[in-house]
């Protein structure tokens, strides 16, 4: 008798069950689909809009321009878990004798290591790497220096200011300046391929929005602009 109510229980909950699933159901992040009990983890998942280009120099352009962001894109990923490892790494750190010595460690990497490579970027490339900076560590690179001059200055000024002569405040606005939107396209597009590794930003970025809002964005113009500018 006991077995037959355990039996009547499990088979009651089973059917309540299949009636409360009797269509295809999304719970939280799980797909169950009907009559079948595979059960799929959903990730996000960008939906990008195909980039309709005018002409075959705006497609030129537009990829010339996406290689030097893919090229600026880990110097600025680099300095942003360098930042973090630095303040980690400081955190209980009450000597001042320790706290130089960890910072230093650091610089000697940077300095060493990453310092060489950097030399390698042309002047669009160090212009974007200053704007990725701030997209990525939150700061700008004027305002790195200031915090960490007594440490840094080799690195941030000389190899950097010295070398591409620009200005070390520039901020990254792609909600109001078209060639960072276009900077910001071609980092989604990217990651979403797997072409540069995914970095969370220190400053929040709504790209849907921001896809809508330059939806008329002439491409080839703004970059024939900067090349104007610059060059």
């Amino acid at each position: 008798m006991k077995n037959l109510i355990i039996i009547y229980i499990l088979t009651a909950s089973v059917s309540l069950f299949s009636q409360e699933m009797s269509k295809d159901t999304i719970i939280d992040d799980l797909l169950i689909i009907k009559n079948d009990s595979l059960m799929l983890t959903l990730d996000e998942v960008i939906v990008f809009k195909n980039r309709n280009f005018k002409s075959n120099t705006e497609r030129r352009y537009y990829h010339w321009y996406a290689k030097k962001v893919r090229k600026a894109y880990p110097y600025a990923k680099l300095a942003s878990d360098k930042l973090t490892e630095i303040n980690k790494g400081l955190v209980g750190i009450k000597s001042k004798r320790k706290r130089k010595k960890h910072i230093k460690k650091i610089q000697k990497f940077m300095e060493g290591e990453f310092t060489d490579q950097l030399k390698k970027l042309t002047k669009t490339e160090g212009r974007i790497l200053i704007k990725l900076i701030h997209r990525q560590t939150g700061e700008t690179m004027f305002e790195l220096i200031k915090e960490y001059r007594s440490r840094w200055n080799a690195f941030w000024y000389n190899s950097t200011a010295n070398l591409f002569k620009l200005s070390l405040k520039k901020e990254y606005h792609p909600e109001s300046e078209a060639l960072d939107f276009i900077v910001e396209d071609i980092l989604q597009r990217s990651f979403s391929k797997g072409i540069l590794e995914y970095q969370q930003p220190k400053l929040p970025v709504d790209y849907f929005s921001l896809m809508n809002q330059w939806e008329d964005l002439d491409v080839l113009a703004e970059i024939n602009a900067y090349i104007e500018k610059y060059n």
